[in-house]
Order: C-alpha cells, then structure tokens, then sequence
C-alpha cells in the first residue's frame, strides 16, 4: 500500500482546495481519449466496487491507520465522483449537484445550527431529523410509510437491526432489555423444537427469527448488531490463525487435526490473549518453549 503523506497534501492544499483535481481526473478518464475500461463501465457494473471501496474503508477504521484510512476514503469518493460524471454525460445531475444538493439537505436538518442556533443533546437532535424528514417528504407529497427507505442492499443484519430501530421509534419494541431476552430464550425453543422435527423450512423461519431478535436484543443494549459481529468475526480469524501457528509449531497440518487437538489449541490462544489484556503496562511478553 502506498503512503500517504497526509502533511505535505495538507501544506499544498487548503481544505478542500483539491476536489477539482479528483473530477478533472474522471472527466478525462472518461473522455474520448480516455482510459477505454473506465469507458466502458456503467452505473451497474459499479455498484460491486462501491460496496467493496465502502468495507475497505471500515477495515481501515478498524485497523486505526491514518494513511489507509485516507487512501480507502479517496478510493470510495472516486467511486462518488465517476458515478456522479457517468450521470452528467447524460445530462441527469453532476458532482456539483451532488454537493449543492447535501450541503442544502444538511442545513435544513440542523435549523438548530443554521436558522435559529440553540443547543441540542443527540437525542433531541436525532428526534428533530425525524421530524424533519417526514416534514419534507409531506411537503412533496410522498406518504411513506415507517420501514420506507432503509436500503434493501444492507447486509442482512444491518438490515433487520435498522428495520428494529425504525420500528422502536414509533413505540413497537420491548420496554426492557429483560423483555427481548426473554423472547430469544422463547425464539431459541422455537427454534430447538424444529430442529427436533428435522423440519428444514421451519428451521430456516425459526433461526431468522433468533437472528432479527437478536438484533433488538442489540438495540436495548444501544450496541450496533453489525459491529458485534463483524468484531466477532475478527477475533475468530485472529484465534483461529493463533491455533494454525500452534499447529506448525508441532509440525502439524492444520486440516489433519482432531477435534480435541482443535480445542486444546484453541484454548491455548484464548489463554494468551487473556494473559496479554491482564498483563501489567510495561511487563514483557513471554512465550514458553
């Protein structure tokens, strides 16, 4: 990965002074005499590369590194400029559309900042965008109804965890933390009962139902479903690569491991790491022959 050096672009521009750089840079990749796959692509052979630029920018946020945080951002508003130029080539909207249009939408959405400035705590201010929101969609005339407008292309838990939380917004949800929990005990039994039957279809209809509880569940405990998981599914690839270094370190191939082997590395790993997070600050690693 390339280093960026964010000082030195930051001495040569001033804030915002190097946008036009980026979509000058689009414009004649996507001209005549330009780069002939950038000419090729249309809005529906990009969308893959949207999705993959926008994880890519999670991965670096998790990784807490500037420079590729800075790289993947660029590579995700390219994504945003070379759809936004595909659309003025056919005189639908251009960039400049795109960010009159969001600056305009946000200031209408923060009148307590832009009209009459008082200050808000983030719940007050989450309520007032809803607020907000349904004021315009009735000003032009669109009646939408509470789960309306929560992108389909969400992966699913994020997906159910929004359609949660639009819900609960209007008063439908359990009261309590107690309350949801007692219905994933009740979901699970359901759950158990059709595994018991052997029934495939009920099995399938009852785990989505533990999973789109679970995700409520997640929502009392005000923790995003999503990242629970996607946290989850890094500690299990870091575990499981910790218990593959056990394994070649005894000269062992991973895939000819039995199951106990498995779970005796396995724990190993887990025993360091908790050893690692209790270790005093400034204590030096150590490692048993």
């Amino acid at each position: 990965m390339t280093e960026i050096n964010l000082q030195a672009h930051a001495r040569v521009f001033g804030r915002g002074e190097s946008f036009p750089l980026l979509v000058d840079l689009v414009q004649t990749l996507l001209s005549p005499s330009g780069c002939s796959w950038d000419r090729a692509q249309t809005l529906e052979s990009l969308k893959p590369f949207l999705i993959e630029e926008a994880y890519e920018v999670l991965e670096a946020m998790d990784a807490n590194d500037a420079s590729a945080h800075a790289e993947e951002l660029g590579d995700l508003l390219f994504q945003i400029v070379f759809q936004a130029e595909l659309r003025s080539q056919t005189s639908k909207f251009s960039i400049d559309d795109v960010c009159v249009g969001i600056v305009e939408k946000m200031k209408r959405r923060h009148p307590h900042i832009f009209e009459t400035p008082e200050t808000k705590n983030p719940e007050a201010v989450k309520v007032s965008w809803q607020q907000l929101k349904e004021k315009e969609n009735l000003s032009l005339g669109k009646q939408r109804r509470t789960l309306d407008g929560i992108p389909r292309h969400l992966p699913a838990l994020l997906y159910a965890h929004q359609l949660g939380e639009r819900a609960a917004a209007v008063g439908f949800d359990w009261p309590d933390v107690a309350g949801v929990r007692e219905k994933v005990a009740e979901e699970m039994s359901e759950l158990d009962e059709a595994i018991m039957q052997g029934d495939k279809k009920a099995i399938v209809h009852e785990l989505g139902d533990v999973l789109f509880t679970l995700t409520r569940l997640a929502g009392q405990l005000n923790i995003s479903a999503e990242e629970a998981l996607r946290t989850a599914n890094a500690r299990f690839i870091r575990r499981f690569h910790g218990v593959e270094d056990l394994a070649m370190q005894e000269s062992l191939q991973v895939n000819q491991l039995t199951l106990h082997q498995f779970n005796q590395f396995w724990q190993e790993v887990k025993k360091e790491e908790k050893d690692l997070q209790t270790a005093p600050l400034g204590s030096k690693e150590t490692t048993s022959g």
